[in-house]
């Protein structure tokens, strides 16, 4: 389960005007801990923000899931309540979890948490969705949802490895792979 931080920074900036103007922009990101949260936002905010800039706030938020859309222009905030049975004593449970959505409205947001809860086993209800002040997600896995390399050492090593494209070893007749080992080996004398 992914832990999302929410990050504020503070900074000066220039309106349409030319005047400048004291900025404070809300950012979500996935991290382990407040550390490497304040880490990876300010390595963000380097490559976007020209002048200088302060982190103001950082905050675990109760985000469980992220929607992205390729139309949308702002981030809204949902939260879903899953309804669940409990078997035994047959009572209903409830349990809320947050859900962001990047989308044009309201409307298309709550179209968009429907299509994607759709096929859930348990039902669910939205109970309300509000327009967040996140202007920018910045997760954890990459396009290809590999983990990063420092979280995962040893698939970034075996990929880097040239020879392991290439195929050194032979196989038999039977389907197992041999390779010629003793070529190599000293004999063992036995006494």
């Amino acid at each position: 389960m992914n832990t999302w931080f929410e990050c504020t920074a503070k900074y000066i900036k220039m309106d349409e005007n030319g005047h400048e103007k004291k900025a404070s922009e809300t950012y979500l990101l996935d991290a382990i801990s407040f550390t490497e949260a304040e880490s990876r936002i300010f390595k963000e905010l380097q490559t976007m923000v020209s002048a200088e800039f302060t982190v103001s706030k950082i905050a675990k938020t109760r985000i469980t899931e992220i929607i992205p859309s390729d139309t949308g222009d702002r981030w809204y905030k949902a939260k879903v309540t899953f309804i669940t049975v409990d078997e035994e004593s047959g009572k209903e449970k409830r349990t809320s979890q947050m859900v962001l959505v990047f989308s044009n409205d309201i409307k298309e947001a709550y179209d968009q948490i429907i299509q994607a809860m759709h096929g859930m086993m348990a039902d669910f209800v939205i109970s309300g969705i509000n327009e967040s002040t996140i202007l920018d997600v910045f997760p954890y896995f990459s396009e290809k949802n590999d983990l990063p390399v420092s979280k995962n050492p040893v698939e970034s090593f075996l990929a880097s490895k040239e020879y392991f494209d290439e195929t050194p070893f032979e196989e038999d007749q039977e389907g197992i792979i041999e390779e010629d080992f003793n070529d190599d080996l000293d004999p063992i004398e036995e006494e």
